[in-house]
């Protein structure tokens, strides 16, 4: 249960509204105030990038020479810039992937950036996306594969510590974190500092992760932590960047066998949808690429995603109470690819429009629930039943096809279906239905729908609604 003291500390603002005694009383698990800044982003994007970008790969086996990498026309603002047109609000780079090629001149290896040709061995990949980052305000985060294909202690009890100076070292240098993210692939055929051989480590016991993640919050206790088994955020259990229907933000992960779960040991099929009553808040990211590879290939400029494609995903994602991971790998010059680039300029275009304008701002709302339509996530209205009916009577007619509504889930998830629907002829009539609301759904009609008169009822509940936004959008 949040009590009024823990909901003080977690340094959520109280409605000016609101006065503190009727604070509803929160209901199952709750974020944390590093959760709910994690949710309000609602898009982020991924920069896959290493050697593999030289040598046509997925997986680099490890043994790649350093000077492969060298992107002649590295411009971290253009990539920046890019994302930033397309609505992102963090950016997540590959520091090192599966093939343990690092790219900041750390201590802990020979087979980093440090040992390239690429600027006379002094680049810094790392250090120039985040202050690229900073200059447009968005946030910054780092993936540090633990499973290392070049590193000969891997397997053994040396290579942990390396691991954590590795993560030390981005932790510590690179200013503000908002993110960890550690990859699910362990083990396996690799370099290893020549021995060429298989490599098999129990990923329940092996990595120590409760002392990693001690670390990390040490260093870093604003940053979420991403796996599949959070301990912050999920893996959403897919890499085609889709939620499941619904999606619930709390979730107990499970083992392969029932057991207790660990990264890279994870009951998959339920990590789409969630736990409806899980004891953990543990949301869905959903990570996706562009492009049919994470490491940028020149056989798929053709195959770049849509803008309508990119639309349909934020509807499934983000419309579904979950974050979307977008990955935009650079290409060989250390750019983002002109394709990659118009489609995310459409993308963060058609969100600008549609979500410029709430049609439902200055509508009157039954039951004191105006605090809906005012745009703030600091109000919210508290029901005083577990079904509630609100209607919202608009200033005059309009045409929408995108209807957002949120909880308050500072209280918890309380709502498990509701109904929207519209005055017409003397009768109300279902606009929409849905479930699993959370921090946001997204309703995305089929045809335009034009109404003065609208009704939002909760048809079913676990715990009194707290609701903070009814919307509506015209695309």
């Amino acid at each position: 249960m949040l009590t009024r003291r823990a909901f003080l500390a977690s340094g959520v603002c109280l409605p000016a509204v609101l006065p503190a005694a009727a604070m509803p009383e929160a209901y199952g698990a709750v974020p944390s105030s590093r959760q709910l800044r994690w949710h309000a982003l609602e898009t982020t994007a991924f920069l896959h990038f290493t050697v593999n970008t030289f040598t046509d790969k997925e997986w680099g086996y490890g043994d790649e020479d350093p000077n492969i990498f060298n992107p002649a026309r590295f411009d971290p603002d253009s990539i920046v810039e890019a994302l930033e047109a397309a609505g992102m609000r963090g950016v997540i780079l590959t520091a090192k992937h599966h093939d343990g090629f690092c790219l900041w001149p750390t201590a802990t290896t020979d087979h980093s950036i440090r040992n390239s040709t690429w600027r006379g061995g002094k680049g810094d990949v790392v250090g120039d996306l985040a202050a690229a980052a900073r200059r447009r305000n968005l946030l910054f985060g780092v993936y540090l594969s633990p499973w290392d294909r070049n590193n000969p202690a891997y397997g053994t009890p040396a290579y942990l510590p390396i691991y954590r100076r590795q993560l030390t070292e981005l932790l510590t240098n690179y200013g503000p974190i908002f993110e960890v993210w550690h990859d699910g692939a362990n083990g396996g055929d690799g370099f290893y500092g020549g021995a060429r051989e298989k490599r098999t480590i129990d990923k329940r016991t092996y990595y120590d992760w409760p002392r990693t993640w001690d670390m990390v919050r040490s260093l870093q206790p604003e940053a979420v932590i991403f796996s599949d088994v959070g301990p912050d955020i999920r893996w959403v259990g897919n890499e085609r960047g889709i939620a499941g229907d619904p999606c619930w933000a709390t979730y107990d992960p499970v083992a392969a066998d029932g057991g207790p779960a660990s990264p890279g040991d994870v009951r998959e099929k339920e990590s789409p949808t969630g736990h409806r009553h899980g004891s953990k808040w543990m949301p869905a990211e959903c990570d996706v690429s562009i492009r049919p590879g994470w490491f940028w290939h020149e056989r798929e400029n053709a195959r770049v995603k849509t803008p309508a494609q990119l639309i349909d995903l934020y509807y499934k994602s983000v419309g579904r109470g979950a974050n979307l991971l977008l990955n935009v790998p650079p290409n060989r010059d250390g750019l983002l690819s002109p394709e990659d680039v118009a489609a995310l300029k459409a993308f963060g275009d058609y969100r600008r429009k549609t979500f410029a304008r709430n049609l439902a701002a200055g509508a009157k709302v039954s039951s004191g629930a105006r605090a809906l339509v005012e745009g703030r996530d600091d109000r919210w209205w508290a029901a005083d039943s577990l079904t509630p009916e609100l209607t919202i009577d608009l200033p005059r007619a309009e045409t929408f096809q995108v209807i957002r509504v949120k909880e308050a889930i500072r209280f918890g998830q309380r709502i498990d279906r509701l109904a929207v629907e519209r005055w017409d002829s003397g009768e109300w009539r279902t606009v929409a239905e849905t479930t699993s609301i959370g921090p946001r759904r997204l309703i995305r009609l089929d045809q335009p729908v034009t109404a003065t008169r609208l009704r939002l009822r909760v048809t079913e509940a676990a715990a009194n609604p707290v609701l903070s936004e009814f919307a509506l959008f015209a695309e």
